[in-house]
């Protein structure tokens, strides 16, 4: 079977999906740093940092919501080539 990408190279849902991979790795690594005062015996940091984690769960969500896309458009373009 032969894929075709738009012109321009990126498919729909690739901007998605590369933003929540980005979304996904800030919260990650706020996870790790909110995390170590744990593990470190240290003072824990304030709450809005653990808000912060949360961005792991939205980058999933962003990144899913591309997938969607990209498949929704592969299914579009699929259906008027038949």
């Amino acid at each position: 079977m032969h894929s075709e990408t738009p012109v321009s190279g990126a498919a729909p849902g690739d901007g998605l999906v590369r933003a929540g991979g980005i979304v996904f790795i800030v919260g990650a690594v706020a996870t790790l740093v909110t995390v170590a005062p744990l593990f470190l015996g240290t003072d824990p940091f304030p709450p809005i940092a653990y808000a912060v984690c949360m961005l792991m769960g939205v980058g999933f969500v962003i990144a899913a919501a591309g997938v969607l896309r990209s498949i929704a458009a592969q299914r579009r373009q699929a259906n008027s080539a038949l």
